[in-house]
Protein backbone atom coordinates (compact mmCIF):
# COMPACT_ATOMS: atom_id res chain seq x y z
CA UNK A 1 0.00 0.00 0.00
CA UNK A 2 2.78 2.34 0.86
CA UNK A 3 4.31 1.78 -2.71
CA UNK A 4 1.31 2.47 -4.68
CA UNK A 5 0.50 6.31 -6.61
CA UNK A 6 0.16 9.75 -5.47
CA UNK A 7 0.09 12.12 -8.21
CA UNK A 8 1.28 15.42 -7.25
CA UNK A 9 0.33 18.55 -8.05
CA UNK A 10 1.80 21.85 -8.25
CA UNK A 11 0.07 25.10 -6.44
CA UNK A 12 -1.88 25.96 -9.52
CA UNK A 13 -3.22 22.38 -9.46
CA UNK A 14 -1.29 21.22 -12.53
CA UNK A 15 0.13 17.79 -12.57
CA UNK A 16 3.55 17.17 -12.22
CA UNK A 17 4.69 14.28 -11.01
CA UNK A 18 3.44 10.82 -9.45
CA UNK A 19 4.94 9.53 -5.85
CA UNK A 20 4.82 6.37 -3.69
CA UNK A 21 1.92 7.10 -0.68
CA UNK A 22 4.91 6.70 1.52
CA UNK A 23 6.39 9.89 0.20
CA UNK A 24 3.35 11.94 0.09
CA UNK A 25 2.34 11.22 3.31
CA UNK A 26 5.87 12.07 4.60
CA UNK A 27 5.54 15.84 2.57
CA UNK A 28 1.94 15.78 3.97
CA UNK A 29 3.58 15.59 7.62
CA UNK A 30 6.54 18.19 6.65
CA UNK A 31 3.98 20.52 5.97
CA UNK A 32 5.34 20.93 2.16
CA UNK A 33 2.14 18.76 0.65
CA UNK A 34 -1.72 19.02 1.42
CA UNK A 35 -3.73 15.83 0.87
CA UNK A 36 -6.65 16.19 -1.67
CA UNK A 37 -10.20 15.13 -1.78
CA UNK A 38 -12.58 14.50 -4.39
CA UNK A 39 -14.67 17.62 -3.34
CA UNK A 40 -11.06 19.77 -4.21
CA UNK A 41 -10.41 20.08 -0.15
CA UNK A 42 -7.09 20.46 1.02
CA UNK A 43 -6.02 18.83 4.25
CA UNK A 44 -3.11 19.11 6.55
CA UNK A 45 -1.59 16.50 8.10
CA UNK A 46 -3.88 16.55 11.37
CA UNK A 47 -7.07 17.03 9.56
CA UNK A 48 -6.31 14.39 7.11
CA UNK A 49 -5.85 11.95 10.21
CA UNK A 50 -9.17 12.36 11.24
CA UNK A 51 -11.01 11.93 7.72
CA UNK A 52 -12.61 8.61 7.84
CA UNK A 53 -11.63 5.79 5.65
CA UNK A 54 -15.07 4.65 4.97
CA UNK A 55 -13.69 1.57 2.90
CA UNK A 56 -11.36 3.55 1.14
CA UNK A 57 -7.55 2.20 1.09
CA UNK A 58 -5.96 3.02 4.85
CA UNK A 59 -2.94 2.42 6.34
CA UNK A 60 -2.20 1.34 10.35
CA UNK A 61 -0.99 3.78 12.97
CA UNK A 62 -0.98 2.98 16.81
CA UNK A 63 -4.19 5.73 16.92
CA UNK A 64 -6.24 3.96 13.77
CA UNK A 65 -6.04 3.88 10.40
CA UNK A 66 -4.96 6.54 7.81
CA UNK A 67 -6.75 7.27 4.77
CA UNK A 68 -4.62 7.08 1.68
CA UNK A 69 -4.35 10.16 0.06
CA UNK A 70 -4.32 9.99 -3.99
CA UNK A 71 -3.50 13.82 -4.89
CA UNK A 72 -1.76 16.23 -3.40
CA UNK A 73 -0.53 19.63 -3.91
CA UNK A 74 2.50 21.24 -3.30
CA UNK A 75 2.68 24.79 -0.91
CA UNK A 76 5.72 25.80 -2.78
CA UNK A 77 6.05 24.62 -5.54
CA UNK A 78 4.72 27.05 -8.54
CA UNK A 79 6.70 26.44 -11.56
CA UNK A 80 4.74 25.12 -14.64
CA UNK A 81 5.48 21.29 -15.90
CA UNK A 82 8.66 21.71 -18.33
CA UNK A 83 7.16 21.56 -21.88
CA UNK A 84 10.44 20.32 -23.46
CA UNK A 85 9.91 16.91 -23.90
CA UNK A 86 12.81 14.73 -23.11
CA UNK A 87 13.56 11.76 -26.22
CA UNK A 88 13.74 8.55 -24.90
CA UNK A 89 12.31 5.13 -25.06
CA UNK A 90 9.28 5.09 -22.69
CA UNK A 91 8.54 8.30 -23.94
CA UNK A 92 8.67 7.06 -27.56
CA UNK A 93 6.45 4.26 -26.28
CA UNK A 94 4.12 6.83 -24.40
CA UNK A 95 3.52 8.65 -27.52
CA UNK A 96 2.16 6.16 -29.47
CA UNK A 97 0.36 4.38 -26.65
CA UNK A 98 2.30 1.35 -26.63
CA UNK A 99 1.44 -0.08 -29.71
CA UNK A 100 2.78 -1.24 -33.05
CA UNK A 101 2.86 1.73 -35.52
CA UNK A 102 2.56 -1.05 -38.06
CA UNK A 103 0.10 -3.83 -37.15
CA UNK A 104 -1.81 -1.55 -34.15
CA UNK A 105 -1.30 -4.46 -32.11
CA UNK A 106 -0.58 -4.08 -28.11
CA UNK A 107 1.55 -6.62 -27.08
CA UNK A 108 3.09 -7.03 -23.81
CA UNK A 109 5.67 -4.30 -23.46
CA UNK A 110 8.71 -6.75 -23.06
CA UNK A 111 7.46 -7.61 -27.31
CA UNK A 112 8.08 -3.73 -28.18
CA UNK A 113 11.04 -2.44 -29.40
CA UNK A 114 11.68 0.82 -31.32
CA UNK A 115 11.97 1.18 -35.28
CA UNK A 116 13.93 3.96 -37.51
CA UNK A 117 11.16 4.45 -40.07
CA UNK A 118 13.93 5.29 -42.29
CA UNK A 119 16.41 2.99 -41.25
CA UNK A 120 19.83 4.46 -39.87
CA UNK A 121 21.34 2.49 -43.23
CA UNK A 122 19.73 4.63 -45.35
CA UNK A 123 20.47 8.03 -43.72
CA UNK A 124 17.79 7.54 -40.95
CA UNK A 125 18.25 9.65 -37.83
CA UNK A 126 17.15 8.98 -34.44
CA UNK A 127 14.43 12.00 -33.88
CA UNK A 128 10.58 12.01 -32.93
CA UNK A 129 10.11 12.03 -36.22
CA UNK A 130 12.14 9.10 -37.44
CA UNK A 131 11.09 6.50 -34.71
CA UNK A 132 8.20 4.59 -33.77
CA UNK A 133 7.08 1.95 -31.44
CA UNK A 134 6.82 -1.87 -33.06
CA UNK A 135 6.67 -5.05 -32.21
CA UNK A 136 9.32 -7.85 -32.73
CA UNK A 137 7.66 -9.43 -35.54
CA UNK A 138 6.94 -6.24 -37.85
CA UNK A 139 10.51 -5.19 -36.88
CA UNK A 140 11.96 -7.79 -38.39
CA UNK A 141 9.76 -8.33 -40.95
CA UNK A 142 11.00 -4.43 -42.25
CA UNK A 143 14.28 -5.27 -41.54
CA UNK A 144 16.62 -2.23 -42.85
CA UNK A 145 14.27 -1.57 -45.32
CA UNK A 146 11.67 1.60 -45.49
CA UNK A 147 8.38 0.96 -44.61
CA UNK A 148 7.09 0.93 -48.69
CA UNK A 149 10.03 -1.49 -49.39
CA UNK A 150 8.79 -3.78 -46.70
CA UNK A 151 5.25 -3.59 -48.07
CA UNK A 152 4.30 -2.37 -44.07
CA UNK A 153 2.31 1.19 -43.57
CA UNK A 154 2.51 3.41 -40.42
CA UNK A 155 -0.66 4.01 -38.44
CA UNK A 156 0.15 7.37 -38.24
CA UNK A 157 3.47 9.76 -38.79
CA UNK A 158 5.88 10.24 -36.29
CA UNK A 159 6.10 13.55 -34.52
CA UNK A 160 7.36 15.39 -31.52
CA UNK A 161 4.96 15.95 -28.69
CA UNK A 162 4.10 19.41 -27.04
CA UNK A 163 2.93 17.37 -23.98
CA UNK A 164 4.22 15.36 -21.37
CA UNK A 165 3.97 11.41 -22.99
CA UNK A 166 4.52 9.52 -19.88
CA UNK A 167 2.01 11.93 -18.01
CA UNK A 168 -1.10 11.90 -20.79
CA UNK A 169 -0.68 7.97 -20.94
CA UNK A 170 -1.06 7.94 -16.93
CA UNK A 171 -4.54 9.74 -17.98
CA UNK A 172 -5.39 6.72 -20.52
CA UNK A 173 -5.27 4.58 -17.26
CA UNK A 174 -6.10 6.35 -14.47
CA UNK A 175 -5.68 4.49 -11.39
CA UNK A 176 -7.64 6.61 -9.31
CA UNK A 177 -10.73 8.25 -9.55
CA UNK A 178 -9.12 11.36 -7.57
CA UNK A 179 -6.99 11.86 -10.78
CA UNK A 180 -9.54 12.13 -13.12
CA UNK A 181 -9.85 16.26 -13.01
CA UNK A 182 -6.48 16.79 -12.71
CA UNK A 183 -4.94 14.81 -15.94
CA UNK A 184 -8.07 16.48 -17.71
CA UNK A 185 -6.10 19.60 -17.02
CA UNK A 186 -2.56 18.20 -17.95
CA UNK A 187 -3.46 17.26 -21.81
CA UNK A 188 -6.50 19.01 -22.88
CA UNK A 189 -5.66 18.31 -26.16
CA UNK A 190 -5.29 14.50 -25.93
CA UNK A 191 -8.92 14.10 -24.78
CA UNK A 192 -7.88 11.81 -21.96
CA UNK A 193 -9.25 8.37 -22.09
CA UNK A 194 -11.99 6.96 -19.48
CA UNK A 195 -9.99 4.19 -17.46
CA UNK A 196 -10.03 2.25 -14.43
Amino acid sequence: MLNSNVLVLNRSYLPIHVTSVRRAFSLIYQGTALAVNGRYETFDFDAWSRVEVDGEAGVGTPDGAIRVPRVIVLQGYDRVPRRHVRYSRLNIFARDSFTCQYCGGRPHRSKLNLDHVIPRSLGGRTTWENVVCSCIECNRRKGGRTPTQARLRLQRRPVKPSWTPMLTHLGTKIRYEEWRPFLHIAAPEQGVAAGG
